[in-house]
């Protein structure tokens, strides 16, 4: 599966490079920035014919045209030097285009599902910025170059979906630049919380387990409780000064995985590619829960996400309130036109 994430750069970000031409169909899906989860050592990973140069900064405002950090022409990998382990944006630029990368997949030696929701194209032919909105599993196991890759971000505000007794059995570790962290507990995630005992999860079926992810999903936007910490999290997100954010829970696939297409729908990005990215959380979490999975079959079902769960949630938003948007509006009381002019350029 190839998602199209990169964003084409906005004027401000074009700097000597104004005559080049943008095409949104071309070498954005043939381009990548690859950041080993250990070193943090950068890589651009090509697949196309032409010549190509790259340049880099810490931000988008920072980054240096008059240099490239790398010149090539063709396909491979190439090893970029930059600063270990600061997060860093880089614009790729052809005869005829230029696009901006940055690594979708955070380098946690210590997390797994650590995403940038940054470079995805909405409905009306905009893009996510990169670096504002980040969703993650838990943060327990982060080690010291770990959390100066997200002080350099620098991330300034986490908010935190789990019970408090997850919270306590696996406290998260934060980075210097955290100023406040948000507990926004959302029950339903926790598959404990929906099952009478943890041996009952064992005997589930594979039929019966589906069901029971369902369920929570559609909890997750039923219950008067979620609703209320969803809201919670826009609200935050309309204050600038709580930017860049990340929310997660324990695996970072059910109430934050429905957390994230709340966002990108506030953002105008559509169904399919909201699933595409709420499905990613299956390659990136297979290593973390893979004893479990190897289990029992039902048990494979309660760690992995399937298109059917999350949009069990979403056709009930449809159900219930006739669209996304009208949900959002009226019952989490998002201002979409806000959202879209902190978030989308």
């Amino acid at each position: 599966m190839t998602l199209d994430r990169f964003a084409i750069a906005s004027n401000e970000e074009r700097g000597e490079l104004d005559s080049i031409q943008y095409f949104e169909s071309g070498i954005t899906k043939y381009t990548s920035i690859i950041r080993d989860k250990i070193s943090k050592s950068a890589s651009l990973k090509i697949d196309f014919s032409d010549e190509w140069s790259l340049f880099a900064g810490t931000s988008l405002e920072d980054i240096d045209y008059t240099q490239p950090i790398a010149k090539g022409q063709g396909r491979g990998v190439f090893p970029l030097t930059i600063s270990d382990p600061t997060r860093y944006y880089f614009v790729l630029v052809t005869a005829n285009e230029k696009v901006v990368l940055s690594e979708q997949h955070l380098p946690m030696a210590g997390g797994y599902n650590f995403r940038d929701l940054g470079g995805y194209k909405t409905q009306d032919g905009r893009r996510v910025k990169w670096g504002k909105i980040f969703r993650s599993d838990d943060l327990h196991n982060l080690n010291d170059v770990d959390l100066a890759y997200l002080a350099s971000i620098p991330l300034v505000s986490i908010v935190d979906f789990r019970s408090e007794k997850e919270m306590m059995q696996a406290p998260d570790k934060n980075p210097v630049s955290i100023k406040q962290n948000y507990p926004l507990c959302i029950s339903p995630g926790n598959l404990m919380t929906v099952a009478t005992s943890k041996d009952d999860l064992y005997k589930l079926s594979v039929d019966e387990a589906d069901t029971l992810m369902k369920g929570m999903n559609t909890l997750l936007v039923t219950d008067p409780i979620c609703i209320d910490r969803y809201r919670k999290l826009f609200s935050l997100l309309e204050n600038e000064e709580n930017v860049p954010l990340m929310f997660h829970c324990s695996a970072g696939k059910d109430r934050t995985g429905m957390a994230a297409a709340l966002v990108l729908s506030s953002l105008g990005v559509d169904e399919e590619t909201i699933l595409d990215d709420y499905l990613l959380s299956n390659f990136y979490l297979a290593d973390k829960y893979a004893e479990y999975k190897n289990t029992s079959p039902a048990l494979k079902s309660l760690f992995e996400v399937k298109p059917e769960f999350l949009k069990s949630g979403l056709d009930t938003i449809k159900k219930e309130h006739g669209t996304i948007d009208a949900f959002l509006k009226n019952i989490l009381n998002v201002d979409i036109e806000k959202m879209r002019e902190l978030y989308l350029f």
